[in-house]
C-alpha cells in the first residue's frame, strides 16, 4: 500500500503542484481513508520526500539506462533529455519551484543528491565528446560541466522566466541547443542538426 500511495502522490504532484495536492485529495484519488495514508506516512512533508526521492531515483535509472545504450554524447544529451521531459507537464509553474517555496530541506537535500549525479553524468559525456571528435578539444572540462549544471537547476527558477511564455520543456529544449552548439566541433553540429530535423 506505501507504494501505491507513492506512486499515485507522485503522479498528483507532478500535475497539480507540492501545494495545491491535499492529503484528502491523495485519499479520495485512491479510494482510500486519511488515516490509511498518516498509517505509512506521519504528514505531508514526510509524503513530499518520499515522493520526491522515487521521482529522483526512477530519473536515475533511466539515465544510468541510456549511457549504457553507448549512443554517441550528442544523441546521449538528447535522450537523456526524454528522460526528464517525460516527467514534466507544460505548465508554467514546476513542481521543482514549489517544493523551494514550501518544502526548502526537502528541496536542497534532493538538488545536492541531483548535483552530484548531474556532475558524474556530464562529465563522462564531454569526456566521450572530446575524445570522439564531437566536441572542441579546447575545452575547459570543469568550467563547461558546472556551466551546465548551473544552466539546468536554473531553468527551474520560476522567478528568473516568470515574464516568458516559455513551458519548462521548450526552456529545457532551448538550453541543450545552447550548450551544444557552443561546445560542438564541425562533426558534432552535423549530428546536432540530423537529430534536430528528426526529433
Amino acid at each position: 500500500m506505501k507504494d501505491k500511495i507513492v506512486h499515485k502522490s507522485a503522479e498528483l504532484f507532478l500535475e497539480y503542484g507540492f501545494k495545491s495536492v491535499t492529503m484528502d485529495f491523495i485519499a479520495s484519488e485512491l479510494a482510500v481513508s486519511k488515516k490509511t495514508i498518516y498509517d505509512y506516512f506521519k504528514n505531508k512533508a514526510h509524503l513530499v520526500e518520499e515522493v520526491a526521492l522515487f521521482i529522483s531515483g526512477e530519473i536515475q535509472q533511466e539515465i544510468d539506462a541510456v549511457m549504457k545504450f553507448n549512443f554517441n554524447p550528442v544523441q546521449e544529451l538528447f535522450e537523456i533529455k526524454r528522460c526528464v521531459l517525460k516527467r514534466l507537464k507544460d505548465e508554467k509553474a514546476s513542481p521543482q519551484f514549489q517544493m523551494l517555496k514550501y518544502y526548502p530541506e526537502i528541496y536542497h537535500n534532493l538538488r545536492e543528491t541531483q548535483v552530484c549525479k548531474m556532475d558524474e553524468c556530464c562529465s563522462i559525456n564531454l569526456k566521450r565528446g572530446i575524445t570522439q571528435g564531437f566536441y572542441r578539444k579546447d575545452l575547459n572540462e570543469i568550467f563547461i560541466t558546472r556551466l551546465y549544471i548551473s544552466g539546468m537547476l536554473n531553468l527551474k527558477n520560476e522567478e528568473l522566466f516568470k515574464n516568458t511564455d516559455l513551458t519548462p520543456k521548450q526552456l529545457y529544449e532551448e538550453f541543450l541547443s545552447y550548450h551544444l552548439r557552443s561546445i560542438v566541433t564541425p562533426k558534432g553540429l552535423e549530428t546536432l542538426k540530423q537529430i534536430e530535423i528528426t526529433k
